[in-house]
C-alpha cells in the first residue's frame, strides 16, 4: 500500500534535518598573541560585534585571546589585523557580513586581554560589553549595544555606550561618561565628573577629597538623578528638573530664583558650576 503523502513529506523533512543539523553544529576557534612592551603598553582594540575583557597582571607584555564561535578565524570568517610599534599595539577584528548557514548557528566572539596596571586603552565594538579593572591611565570605551564595567581604573575615562548601563566603581580621576538608553552607577574620588543618559536614572557617590575642578554636569533626558557628595565639596550649584522635584540636603546658600523645578545656589562659598538636569524625574543632591 502506498504510504500517505504527509507521512512522505514528514520522513523528507526528518532526513534532512538529520543531514543538516551536524553542518549548522557551532564550531569554536582561538587566536592567540603576546606583545612585549618596553615602558608604558597603548592598546587599541577595534571589533565590530564582540565582547571585549581587559585583565591587568605584572607581566611586561599585552597578551590577546580571541575565542570565536559559530565562525571561522580566518579570510572568509573572523578577520584579525594587529601591529605593534614600539608599546603601541593595534588590534582590529571583523566579523563576516555575509554567511549562509542551514538550521540555527550560535555566534559569538570575545576579545579577552591581558595589560600591565599601567597603561593607555582604547576600546571599542559595535555590539558587545565591555570590562576594564583597575588600570591606570587613559582609558577611552565605546559601545554601539552593550554595558560598560569599570573597576577600580585611575586616570582619565571617557565611556560612551549607544545602548546599555555603565557601571563605574572605584574611580580615581575624571570621568566622562554617557549612555543613550540606560542607567549609570557611579562612584568614587572625582576631579571632574560629566554624566548623562538619554533615558535612564543617574546615582552617583563621590568620595573624600573630590574638587570640582572645572565644572560637572548630570543630566537625564528620563529618570532621577542622585548625587551623593562630601559636605566639603565647594561648588555653584544649577538643578533643574522639567517633571519632578528638587531635594537638596545640604548647606546651601540660594542665589536667584527658587522654585519647585529650578534651585540656584553655593556650596562652601562657591566654586566651579555643578549643574543637575532631569527632562523628567527628581534630583536629589545629599551629604554623603
Amino acid at each position: 500500500m502506498r504510504a500517505p503523502s504527509f507521512v512522505v513529506l514528514l520522513s523528507i523533512a526528518t532526513l534532512v534535518t538529520a543531514q543538516v543539523s551536524p553542518a549548522a553544529a557551532a564550531t569554536v576557534e582561538h587566536w592567540e598573541k603576546s606583545y612585549s612592551i618596553a615602558d608604558r603598553a597603548v592598546l587599541h582594540v577595534l571589533t565590530d560585534d564582540g565582547d571585549v575583557r581587559v585583565r591587568t597582571w605584572d607581566k611586561r607584555e599585552v597578551a590577546v585571546k580571541i575565542t570565536s564561535e559559530g565562525w571561522r578565524i580566518g579570510e572568509r570568517g573572523v578577520r584579525i589585523q594587529q601591529t605593534q610599534d614600539g608599546d603601541r599595539v593595534d588590534l582590529e577584528v571583523r566579523t563576516p557580513h555575509w554567511e549562509f548557514n542551514f538550521g540555527f548557528v550560535i555566534r559569538s566572539l570575545r576579545i579577552e586581554v591581558w595589560v600591565p596596571t599601567e597603561s593607555d586603552l582604547t576600546l571599542a565594538t559595535g555590539d558587545g560589553d565591555v570590562g576594564v579593572p583597575a588600570v591606570h591611565g587613559r582609558v577611552d570605551v565605546r559601545t554601539g549595544d552593550g554595558a560598560i564595567n569599570v573597576q577600580g581604573a585611575r586616570g582619565d575615562l571617557r565611556l560612551r555606550s549607544g545602548d546599555g548601563r555603565i557601571v563605574a566603581s572605584g574611580i580615581d580621576g575624571v570621568l566622562d561618561a554617557h549612555t543613550g538608553d540606560g542607567s549609570l552607577r557611579v562612584d568614587g574620588r572625582l576631579d571632574g565628573l560629566t554624566l548623562g543618559s538619554g533615558d535612564g536614572g543617574i546615582l552617583a557617590e563621590v568620595m573624600p577629597g573630590s574638587r570640582v575642578a572645572s565644572g560637572w554636569s548630570v543630566i537625564t533626558g528620563d529618570g532621577g538623578v542622585t548625587l551623593r557628595v562630601p559636605t566639603d565639596l565647594k561648588a555653584d550649584v544649577e538643578a533643574h528638573t522639567g517633571d519632578g522635584g528638587i531635594d537638596i540636603d545640604l548647606p546651601l546658600t540660594i542665589s536667584g530664583r527658587v522654585t519647585r523645578q529650578e534651585v540656584h545656589g553655593t556650596l562652601n562659598g562657591g566654586g566651579p558650576l555643578l549643574r543637575l538636569r532631569s527632562g523628567d524625574g527628581s534630583i536629589h543632591l545629599m551629604a554623603r
